[in-house]
Formats: structure tokens, C-alpha cells, sequence
């Protein structure tokens, strides 16, 4: 090979990555939010799961993008292990599609999908077309690509120095391996099975060989993931765990196979005899259906594997228990009436975790040291949040029930306190944000703001205290009491910040500690806005006053 033609297949292999990225890139626009909207939907049914899978990775031509989504969302929360190896699954099938379309010999007509690929992206304006653009001039990219790696190595089937090279890969374990670590390089299972597809059609690799580097390359897809797990949580980390001994399995049964009934090659060679391409691709296809079809009944084992492997910590125990509907758990077998009194026993339920976050959170800012305080608040918002979301989709489900009205006005005022409730977690967290600005700065504040923030931050808990007994307990009589201890928060707020501005005039202060001290002044205003607003919820109002406040 000269090095002309050795440029020549770098840049076709560069050429056809680029055209992967620019065509993934171009479908992900195209599906808009809908990817990630149908992600979130995914229930405990895995076929489901598995088909939704498929779906995801077909759109974004990326099982790795796939599984990258999928362990954000674990680690999130949105997602369980036990759903979420459906969906990897089904990636694993989804990404076999690349190969099936570059089996096709449309080299030829690739310059002309990369014209009108270029005059649909650069010169229109609408930005659904311009997607297409993308999308089609990703398609001529990479068949540009492709062409150019084939002219680039069809000189190499005479050379006998690298005719050599290759026929170690005729050992099964060498082309496993081989398969792992270019595809693990290429960070693609697609690219590597079409860049095999390229070389087996200049008669460079033969049908097995190719066989064995398919099977490697599934395991050198998961390299992506766990390069992204390692910046995540344990939960992030045990998916791309699960991903990785999935497909190992996935190698092993598959390895197997071949082994015991070696027709199995033959049978699908004879579905596209004199094309080894689309014999690869359907390859590809047929292991990937073959061992989520064999895989799936075992999944659960697959989880308690990873489990195993990476256990549960104790507050990862907690979190498991906490986040979980306790009351609403079975609302669809409950009597509609008894479900919607089960619902707001769920609601105080999040509302207690999200007055003890933003208490917890208080008890950080006055003494940072303490950083167990910061992270049980990190993981009490997300309990709330998870709560925010499983409380919600159930209240929905229940308003269209045929409810009598006060009960349809009582899940609309559940829905608004649930909201207040997630807000309230949400300061907390800024709350003990402040705090870790203050410490990683050295800085303090004064003995002044101190006791002020102190009195503001009593005043908040006792105001949310008696708005949550009025919510809970319906005692709108005691609204008065809300509304002084909210009004009570105003006047600090004002008088601190003023208070906090004749400081500075007189004695200096630190610019951080001065921002610091305004921000959790306004964050916990907020906090007894939102307070009011849980204490307001069941207040039939007929005018303006009294109306959600919000930030």
C-alpha cells in the first residue's frame, strides 16, 4: 500500500465517521424531544421496553447514544435497572440496522445525495428541512466513505505481508479480541461492522472471520458507556455494568451457537448468496434478535448479577425505600373516592420530606463541616422529585375518573401543592449550594447576618409548619396565622437586605458574603411564598387575593 492510498482509506474511514455523526445528528433534531419523551415512558414491560429500544437506536442510528440516554436516566432516577435493560436490549438490535443500509452498493449515487443533502441544509430556512439535509447528507458522506476506503484497500489483497497479518484473525479468540478493541477505538459497534463489510468485499476477510469480529465488536460497543458511567452515580454505573455483562453473555451464547450447529453460518449465508456484505449485515441482525430473544426471559438475573457485583450502599437502601408510592401504590384496584384521600396522604407524605430537606438543608448553611448534611439533601431532592413525578402522573390518571366536584377540586389543588412541595426542595438545595460557595471561598458572614438569617430561616419553617397543617387538616381557620408568619418573612427580607446595605457602608463586607447573604434572604421568601400558597390550596377564592404566588 503507498501512502496515497494509505491516506486515502484514513480519510474514508474519517469521512464515513463523520457522515455516522452528521446522520445521527440530523435524525436526533428531527425526532425533536420525542426520543427522550419516549425513553421516559418506558414501563415495567420489557417487550416493550426491548421494542422501544429498537425504535430509539433506529432514529439515532447509535446504540450508544441509546444507552448513553438510557444510563442518563438512571442515574436521574426516571429509570430502573429492570427497566432499562429492556431498552438496551433492544439497542443492541436497533444499531444491526447501519449495516443492513450500507449493504446496499449505493457508492454511485453518493455524490449526489451529498449535493442535495448540502443545498437542503445550507440554503434552507425551515429547520425541519434542514434536518433532512442533514440527514441525507449524512447518508452521502458516509457512502463516500465507504467508497473510498474500497479503493484504498483493494490493493491490499495482493500483498502477501498483510494477506498474512489478517489470517491471524482467522482464529476465533484473535478475531473476538480484535473485534473489541477496533470497536472500542471507533466507539461504534455500526461503524466497525461496516468497516468489516468493506474489507470482506475486496476479499480481505472472509465470511468467518467477520462472523467472529461481529461478535467481538458487540462487546467493544459498550466502551462508550462506560467511559460515561464513570462520571455518574452508583445506579449509572451498575447500567453500563449491566450493558457490559449482557453482552458478554450475549458473546458467550452466541459463541455457542456457532459451535454446536455450525449450519447456522451456512443458512444465513445461503439468504444472500455472492453477497458477503448483506451476509455480515444479516449476521448482525439475526444474533442480535437471537440473543435478546434468548436473554430476555433472564434479565432479572442479569440485574441481580450487576447487584451483586455492585451492591446496594445503605443510603442507597433508604433512597430505594423512600422513593416509592406507598399510599398510591394500587390506586387503579381502589375505590375512586377512598384513592383520592389515599392521594393526599401521598402528597403530606412528600411534602414531610420536603420540609425535612429544606430543615436539613438550614442546619448545613449555619455549619458547613458537616458534609453528610449535603448530601442527604442532594438525595432527599431527588426523592422529592421522583415523588413530584410518580404523585403527579397518578393524580392525573385519577382526575379522569368520574369523581363528585369536590373531589376533582381537590386533585387539582393536590397537583398545585405537589409543585410547591418539589419548589421548596429545590431552595433547599440552593440553600446548601450557598453554603459550599462560602466554604470552598473561606469566607463567613458576619455575626449580624448570621443572627438574622437565623430568625428568617425560624420564621420560614414555622410558617411552612402551620400551612402544611392547614393543608392537611383542612383548617382553613388558621389561615390568618399563615398569612401573619408570611408577612412576618417580608418585613425581614426587607429590613435584613437593608440592614445587610448599612453594613457595607459602615464596616466593609466581602462581596461573595454580601451576594450569599441576599440570595438565601430571597430563597427563603420563596420559601414561605410557596409555603402560603400549600396553606391557600383548598381556599375556594372568587377574586384575585389569594391567588399562587411563584418565583
Amino acid at each position: 500500500m503507498t501512502l496515497w492510498e494509505a491516506l486515502s482509506m484514513l480519510g474514508g474511514v474519517g469521512l464515513f465517521l463523520y457522515g455516522m455523526t452528521v446522520l445521527s445528528g440530523g435524525l436526533k433534531n428531527a425526532a425533536g424531544d420525542s426520543l427522550h419523551t419516549i425513553l421516559e415512558k418506558v414501563t415495567t414491560n420489557r417487550f416493550l421496553a426491548v421494542l422501544i429500544g429498537v425504535l430509539v437506536t433506529m432514529l439515532v442510528q447509535s446504540s450508544s447514544a441509546t444507552d448513553m440516554m438510557v444510563i442518563g436516566f438512571v442515574n436521574s432516577g426516571l429509570l430502573s435497572l429492570a427497566q432499562a435493560i429492556g431498552v438496551i436490549m433492544g439497542a443492541n438490535i436497533g444499531t444491526t440496522v447501519t449495516a443492513q443500509i450500507t449493504a446496499f452498493n449505493l457508492t454511485a449515487f453518493a455524490p449526489l445525495l451529498v449535493f442535495i443533502g448540502a443545498l437542503l441544509y445550507l440554503f434552507m430556512k425551515k429547520p425541519l428541512v434542514r434536518h433532512i439535509g442533514a440527514i441525507v447528507l449524512g447518508f452521502g458522506m458516509l457512502f463516500v466513505g465507504i467508497g473510498l476506503i474500497k479503493s484504498a484497500i483493494a490493493p491490499l489483497s495482493q500483498s502477501e505481508g498483510f494477506l498474512r497479518v489478517l489470517s491471524a484473525l482467522s482464529h476465533p479468540a484473535l478475531a473476538i479480541l480484535f473485534g473489541v478493541v477496533f470497536t472500542a477505538i471507533l466507539q461504534s459497534s455500526s461503524s466497525s461492522v461496516v468497516i468489516f463489510q468493506a474489507f470482506a468485499v475486496e476479499g480481505l476477510l472472509s465470511y468467518r472471520q467477520c462472523v467472529y469480529l461481529v461478535i467481538g465488536a458487540a462487546i467493544g460497543s459498550v466502551m462508550p458507556n462506560l467511559l460515561a458511567a464513570l462520571t455518574t452515580d452508583r445506579n449509572g454505573k451498575r447500567t453500563a455494568l449491566l450493558n457490559l455483562y449482557f453482552n458478554l453473555l450475549r458473546a458467550a451464547l452466541l459463541l455457542i451457537v456457532t459451535g454446536i450447529f455450525p449450519r447456522v453460518l451456512t443458512w444465513i449465508q445461503a439468504l444472500s448468496p455472492d453477497n458477503v456484505a448483506r451476509q455480515i449485515a444479516n449476521t448482525h441482525t439475526i444474533f442480535a434478535v437471537v440473543s435478546v430473544l434468548a436473554l430476555l426471559p433472564f434479565s432479572d438475573g442479569i440485574i441481580k448479577l450487576t447487584y451483586a457485583t455492585m451492591p446496594l450502599l445503605p443510603e442507597e437502601q433508604r433512597q430505594k425505600a423512600d422513593r416509592r408510592l406507598v399510599y398510591l401504590n394500587a390506586s387503579e384496584k381502589i375505590v375512586p373516592a377512598v384513592a383520592v384521600h389515599q392521594a393526599k396522604r401521598e402528597v403530606n407524605r412528600m411534602g414531610a420530606f420536603a420540609r425535612s430537606n429544606l430543615q436539613t438543608a438550614l442546619q448545613y448553611f449555619f455549619d458547613p463541616s458537616k458534609q453528610e448534611l449535603f448530601d442527604a439533601v442532594e438525595s432527599t431532592e431527588g426523592t422529592v422529585d421522583w415523588l413530584d413525578h410518580a404523585i403527579s402522573d397518578k393524580l392525573v390518571g385519577l382526575r379522569s375518573l368520574q369523581l363528585p366536584e369536590k373531589d376533582v377540586f381537590l386533585l387539582s389543588r393536590m397537583v398545585r401543592v405537589t409543585s410547591n412541595y418539589e419548589r421548596i426542595s429545590d431552595h433547599a438545595e440552593n440553600i446548601i449550594e450557598f453554603a459550599a460557595r462560602l466554604k470552598d471561598a473561606k469566607v463567613t458572614l458576619s455575626k449580624e447576618a448570621l443572627t438574622e438569617l437565623r430568625e428568617m430561616s425560624a420564621t420560614v419553617l414555622r410558617c411552612l409548619d402551620v400551612s402544611m397543617e392547614i393543608f392537611e387538616q383542612s383548617a382553613l381557620s388558621r389561615l390568618p396565622e399563615a398569612e401573619a408568619l408570611e408577612q412576618q418573612v417580608d418585613d425581614m427580607q426587607e429590613r435584613f437586605i437593608q440592614n445587610h446595605i448599612d453594613r457595607l457602608l459602615t464596616s466593609g463586607c466581602d462581596p461573595l458574603a454580601g451576594v450569599i447573604f441576599t440570595d438565601m434572604c430571597t430563597d427563603l421568601e420563596r420559601c414561605s411564598d410557596q409555603a402560603i400558597n400549600i396553606a391557600h390550596a383548598l381556599k375556594r377564592e372568587k377574586s384575585g387575593k389569594g391567588k399562587p404566588r411563584t418565583d
